[in-house]
């Protein structure tokens, strides 16, 4: 039950998160059942199967099979990357809209990020100039590639927000569940960028490899822990935008000065900028992305 401005929207994008990885699915999630108002409280519902779960942290091995195949078996309704309304990771909205571009999608995705935690936390110059160099040089660098000489990449239907508080195991059967979706189709490897994060505790390199070990990187396969280290970003400032003043906003800034300093010589353009580390106050002012 939520209580909220946009619980309706909320709630609703919950059940059709729910409802497209359990009919892909139906052994990964609990069944949904429906969402809507509630009677007598101004709040609003999504109901689903209850489950006997515990909450110790999953099995690499059983989870990595699990995931792999619902990847494997999602198919995108559009052929595109996105999903059919805006999904929420916590009381974040994401933008999800429709692209054939994998590299563009996520542009898109990680800019409304970024400007959701300069809403929370305010402007800080070198993050900004970190995040100007990332959007129009990093992600197309890292992210082209996947698409060049050829190759091609599936839109995948990813649970969204993949940490341990959103999977359990079933007490009797032993099987892993994983609930609390903000779902859309996206490149198989973005679904695992979570598990880089160490504000979460499936940071544990079996998780990974695990994963890989059922479905594999994308070509080029060289580059795949650099693409994991920057769907990462995205999660570190989700957490950031939700917890004012988190350490995470300053591993996102220094993440993306590492690759950019890792890539500085392959990007286009002699134009790159790096945000310096320094302990300027972040003070609210109008974004320049």
């Amino acid at each position: 039950m939520l209580k909220a401005h946009d619980a309706a929207e909320r709630v609703a994008a919950e059940f059709l998160s729910m409802s497209e990885i359990y009919n892909t699915l139906p052994s990964i999630a609990p069944q949904p059942r429906g969402h809507g108002k509630c009677k007598e409280q101004e709040a609003h519902f999504f109901l689903c199967d209850y489950l006997s779960i515990d909450h110790e942290l999953p099995d690499p091995v059983r989870l990595g099979e699990k995931l792999a195949e619902l990847h494997l078996k999602s198919k995108s309704p559009t052929g595109q990357f996105g999903f059919q309304c805006i999904t929420f990771d916590g009381m974040l909205p994401l933008n999800t809209t429709w692209n054939s571009n994998w590299s563009s999608f996520f542009t898109t995705l990680m800019h409304d990020v970024y400007k959701l935690d300069v809403k929370v936390n305010g402007f800080w110059q070198e993050l900004d100039d970190t995040m100007q160099t990332t959007l129009e040089k990093l992600i197309p660098r890292l992210l082209d590639p996947l698409t060049a000489e050829g190759r091609s990449i599936k839109p995948c239907l990813i649970h969204g927000d993949l940490w341990e508080s959103n999977i359990g195991t079933d007490v009797q059967t032993g099987e892993i569940y994983i609930y609390d979706a903000c779902a859309y189709y996206a490149h198989h490897e973005k679904e695992v960028g979570i598990w880089r994060c160490e504000h979460h505790q499936m940071h544990d390199e079996r998780y990974r490899n695990e994963y890989f070990k059922n479905i594999e990187p994308s070509e080029p396969i060289e580059e795949f822990d650099d693409r994991n280290r920057l769907y990462s970003v995205e999660t570190l400032l989700i957490n950031s935008a939700h917890f004012p003043g988190s350490e995470t906003r300053r591993r996102a800034l220094d993440e993306l000065n590492w690759l950019i300093e890792r890539y500085r010589d392959e990007m286009d353009g002699a134009d790159v900028s790096v945000g310096v580390r320094n302990p300027t106050a972040w003070t609210a002012a109008p974004l320049s992305v």
